[in-house]
């Protein structure tokens, strides 16, 4: 039997890789924005909420829950699919920004814990103690948010489209949106859809079943909309800054 080499091997990997269709990472960065305009405008609409406010304090809570559960969600996703590719595929200068990363999920989680912390002390009473401290704790949060988003972009991203697949990047974003409940998917897409490319968002929406390519671009936009009536006061809230 023949012997290969290491070197071999890899080389083959690539060269199979470079024979199939690969990553279209325009999709994250509508994520990104997402995630940098909602966490920007949540401290401030926390503080907003008067004291003993119940009813207002569960709309903002289920909110900051909802946003921080999609950032769990995508996070777990590229932990589990996407950096364990870059480091077998990539050279030892990919293992220096891959564990950055790594790293930095490990600080964004800690604050995510701390968030579901305080917002689940807070929704009972909307005491000011806890609305404090949770806008505190949303904007450490951002600050760590917004440095990954902005090195992932600059480093991560043309990583995955040298050595990422089409078919393994659909994958990473199916295993992210697993995480959130259905019904709470037409929101979710109209949060992404409102600062994104139209071209991004149609090619999304064609891994997307039948009804959802019909319906999203309609749906989406409107269901977004009118949340972010009750949530901030008008249809069109400040776009994303960073």
């Amino acid at each position: 039997m023949e012997t290969r080499t290491a070197p071999a091997i890899i080389g083959e990997t690539k060269m199979a890789i470079e024979q199939v269709p690969m990553a279209d990472i325009r999709d994250m960065y509508m994520a990104h924005i997402l995630m940098r305009r909602e966490f920007g405008l949540a401290p401030a609409v926390v503080r907003a909420v008067d004291e003993g406010d119940v009813s207002r304090a569960d709309l903002v809570a289920d909110h900051i829950e909802l946003i921080s559960d999609l950032v769990h969600s995508h996070h777990a996703a590229e932990d589990a699919l996407l950096w364990p590719k870059l480091l077998d595929r990539g050279s030892e200068e990919v293992a220096d920004i891959v564990h950055l990363m790594e790293g930095h999920h490990e600080a964004i989680d800690a604050a995510y814990q701390e968030v579901r912390r305080e917002v689940g002390l807070w929704r009972a009473t909307a005491g000011v103690v806890h609305r404090d401290a949770l806008a505190d704790a949303l904007e450490k949060l951002n600050v760590v948010l917004v440095e990954h988003t902005a090195l992932e972009e600059q480093h991560i991203l043309p990583l995955a489209e040298k050595y990422i697949t089409a078919a393994e990047w659909q994958e990473l974003g199916t295993h992210a949106m697993a995480g959130v409940p259905k019904k709470k998917l037409p929101l979710a897409f109209g949060m992404a859809m409102y600062e994104g490319d139209p071209e991004v968002i149609k090619e999304v929406l064609s891994f997307a079943p039948l009804m959802a390519r019909l319906t999203m671009p309609f749906v989406g936009p409107r269901v977004y909309a009118s949340y972010a009536r009750r949530l901030y006061g008008t249809a069109t809230p400040p776009r994303s800054a960073a």
